[in-house]
């Protein structure tokens, strides 16, 4: 899968994209990030890629022409989504994810920053996404989220495909208590089920574990679960 991100800040991008399981991807080509700096596209000597807004008020605008022309001088791949992240968008969701990362070839992210964004730049726009009910200083945070979420369901991102099916949000559902060793530690002992080697006792605990999670944290999510 191919990322193209429109950002001020491509040094943002640059430890992350180097890190842990995404680096990994990136290095067995399972995806390719590019990153396109809008700066490179203006047509002034003082590379201006902001300006005051019509009709008055606080904070800079981004101006259209430089997000156009960045845009424009990508390849286009059959299978494309352009992507405005901004506070307006739908809220990311495993779903989406599983829908960016199952169906498209391309994803354009557009990077926000200052005040706005032309609203021009909609007509390039095909989806309008946001990481949260919150106002951040710019779109590259949740860019990365984005990233993040799509290539680790990717083909060959994690070793072991099977361990995604359980995760958070996959059932609609929060994932079960996870332990590891030592079983006693400062008196906080390891549920005896998962010491059993019963498998089926262990994934009914882990099932009842998961509604129980869910009703006490994120009831909203039981909507459409009958447990």
């Amino acid at each position: 899968m191919r990322f193209d991100v429109i950002t001020l800040f491509p040094d943002f991008f640059t430890t992350p994209l180097n890190l842990g399981l995404l680096g990994k991807a990136l290095d067995k080509n399972i995806a390719k990030v590019n990153l396109v700096n809008p700066r490179d596209y203006t047509t002034d000597k003082y590379k201006k890629v902001d300006d005051e807004s019509y009709g008055g008020g606080v904070g800079m605008v981004l101006k259209p022409e430089p997000i156009f022309a960045a845009v424009e001088s990508l390849p286009t791949l059959s299978k494309r989504e352009v992507i405005l992240l901004t506070p307006q968008g739908e809220r990311m969701h495993q779903g989406m994810f599983r829908q960016f990362a199952t169906e498209y070839d391309q994803l354009l992210l557009i990077c926000g920053h200052y005040e706005g964004i032309d609203e021009r730049v909609e007509y390039l726009v095909t989806k309008e996404v946001s990481l949260g009910d919150f106002v951040l200083t710019s779109g590259e945070i949740p860019a990365l989220a984005l990233i993040n979420g799509v290539v680790r369901l990717l083909p060959g991102t994690v070793g072991k495909a099977e361990s995604l099916a359980n995760e958070s949000f996959e059932s609609e559902l929060l994932d079960y208590p996870h332990y590891t060793r030592p079983a006693n530690f400062r008196g906080w002992k390891v549920p005896e089920v998962l010491l059993s080697g019963h498998h089926a006792e262990i994934a009914r605990w882990r099932y009842e574990q998961q509604i129980q999670r869910t009703k006490s944290r994120r009831p909203d999510l039981l909507k459409n679960n009958d447990p």
